[in-house]
């Protein structure tokens, strides 16, 4: 019972991270709760020896001893004796997500930990909504980082929101092309860029395929980002940079990732369910298409130029401004 518990833990889930939660935490809390949930299912029977037992035996005249054969259980087996069964269990952490931030984390037990290896060697992108303040800026761009100014912000509109936002996506999709060494001249290249299933072959800077404006109400804008190779405070900076880019200044109130490859909010457990029985069945649920989709996304691209060898790093710069990439990309 207890190894085919363990057998039905081998591949990927993804979990909902509420903000305020660190992820080693959350990551320690699931293997916890792993753990206390495969120690809980029923032991084996015990394992069963012959031992020859002194028995007394009422003759005619008097009582004699005799060794009689009896089978008796085996306690090395016992769990008081050889205590839990489950002491760990190797439970991995996918793209991680920052203290401040929230939303979909893929984790990963048993050989899940190497399909973390190949959803990270993917390059799939992900989709975050980010909350944005405008009229101040902080140190660290949040809400609550120590401000260093307050300006003025009647004269946004969003007309010139949305002006900003496809500047950023045309520079960043330049970026892209250059980073996924395709090319161009061939026609599996322009499927694929007419697709937009183009990705970096190799580590990049941050990368956005897609940026929108869902809510705008002055102080408050609502962004929805598609991007890979990012992290939560490029995010934040992001808004920070729109909001100087609009004349004015702006804060980052909240980062929340939606989608993380193949797994979206529909296939997060949220914290009630961090427990065997659904881990378990959101493992074997997610199993088909997790290898269906890195089968796809792992296949050799068409048209594509071959990578950069050892020693030859794709680019040493990092770009200084989420606007614009494609001027510190390599040529």
């Amino acid at each position: 019972m207890r190894s085919a518990g363990l057998a039905r833990l081998q591949g990927l889930f993804a979990v909902y991270k509420p903000p305020g939660l660190k992820w080693k935490h959350l990551r320690d809390t699931v293997e916890l709760q792993l753990l206390k949930g495969l120690n809980a299912g029923k032991p084996p029977a015990p394992k069963q020896r012959v031992r020859f037992l002194l028995e007394s035996v009422e003759s005619s005249k008097e009582k004699e001893l005799t060794l009689t054969a009896n089978r008796v259980p085996t306690l090395i087996d016992h769990p008081l004796v050889r205590g839990l069964a489950f002491t760990s269990l190797k439970v991995g952490v996918g793209h991680r997500l920052d203290s401040q931030a929230s939303g979909v984390l893929v984790l990963g037990v048993g050989h899940g930990c190497g399909l973390l290896t190949d959803m990270y060697n993917a390059h799939l992108t992900k989709d975050y909504t980010v909350r944005g303040l405008l009229g101040k800026a902080t140190d660290d761009f949040c809400e609550d980082g120590r401000l260093v100014e307050k300006t003025t912000y009647d004269h946004v509109t969003r007309e010139k929101l949305d002006r900003i936002l496809a500047v950023i996506q045309g520079s960043h999709q330049k970026a892209l092309v250059t980073y996924s060494s395709l090319d161009l001249q061939t026609q599996e290249a322009y499927e694929m860029a007419v697709s937009g299933v183009i990705r970096p072959m190799n580590k990049s800077p941050m990368l956005i395929t897609g940026i929108r404006c869902l809510q705008f109400a002055p102080p408050e804008f609502l962004l929805e980002v598609q991007c890979m190779h990012e992290t939560q405070k490029q995010l934040r900076r992001l808004v920070h940079e729109i909001g100087l880019e609009l004349k004015s200044t702006a804060v980052c109130t909240q980062v929340r990732r939606t989608r993380d490859g193949f797994f979206t909010l529909d296939d997060a457990l949220l914290r009630t369910q961090w427990d065997l029985p659904s881990i378990q069945g959101a493992i074997q649920a997610a199993a088909p298409r997790v290898a269906a989709e890195l089968e796809k996304s792992l296949r050799p691209s068409l048209g594509t130029q071959e990578p950069p060898g050892p020693g030859q790093p794709w680019d040493s710069e990092r770009p200084r401004s989420a606007l614009e990439p494609e001027s510190h990309v390599g040529h």
